[in-house]
């Protein structure tokens, strides 16, 4: 067997999530660092983290005994960057370049959930390949260039523009679209439906590609 790519990495972020096969087969082979109360879904993912960060504000005691042995690295609650962001940091410090977030999507905190989705992007433009997941739910930063993403053939998805979006293609896709100009804030390109994989190609703008990979309700 090959060593495993030492520059992917799994953050595990607090958020909710379920397990699919699919999120199993993603986080199969990559490092793992943990974000505070994220370390629940380490059991649900057979995922034992290398570093554990955060203020422990959101960590219950079973939690932290379940894991004695993983490396904790605490800061205080009056921080001014989340534990997620923190956790992030560390996995690039350590040489990551692809980053799955399980958790990072969902949960009781919608603000955190969206600055996650802006974290995304800006880590995208400094090259990262990033994804977010909730299990049910994954996103990816869409930049100027050309994205492929691999989706089940009946699953639905949408691009939310961050910005407007110029010259932006979609194929591979029930509703495609040829060097098409994209309002800020249209919902032009909700609920699509993909046939396989998808290929979004954009000259300018930011978006947010929103997948829902067992959702065939569109098909």
């Amino acid at each position: 067997m090959d060593d495993p790519d030492q520059t992917a990495f799994v953050v595990l972020m607090g958020g909710t999530l379920t397990q699919t096969e699919r999120l199993k087969t993603m986080v199969a082979g990559r490092r793992t660092i943990a974000a505070d109360g994220g370390m629940r879904h380490a059991s649900q993912l057979d995922l034992t983290p290398e570093l554990w960060v955060g203020d422990f504000d959101s960590t219950p005691a079973e939690l932290l005994a379940a894991f004695p042995g993983v490396q904790r690295m605490p800061y205080p609650a009056a921080k001014n960057e989340t534990d997620g962001e923190i956790a992030i940091g560390e996995a690039l410090a350590r040489g990551a370049r692809s980053i799955l977030l399980p958790g990072a999507l969902g949960g009781e905190r919608s603000d955190h959930a969206f600055m996650h989705l802006l974290l995304a992007v800006r880590l995208a433009e400094q090259g990262l390949a990033i994804t977010m997941t909730s299990g049910e739910e994954e996103a990816y930063p869409v930049l100027p260039g050309e994205k492929s993403i691999d989706l089940p053939a009946g699953a639905l998805f949408s691009i939310l523009g961050l910005t407007a979006l110029d010259g932006l293609s979609i194929e591979g896709a029930r509703y495609p679209l040829a060097d098409f100009h994209l309002p800020f804030g249209s919902s032009r390109t909700i609920s699509n439906v993909a046939e396989g994989t998808v290929t979004i190609t954009l000259h300018a703008g930011r978006a947010i590609l929103l997948a829902r990979p067992q959702d065939f309700s569109g098909a």
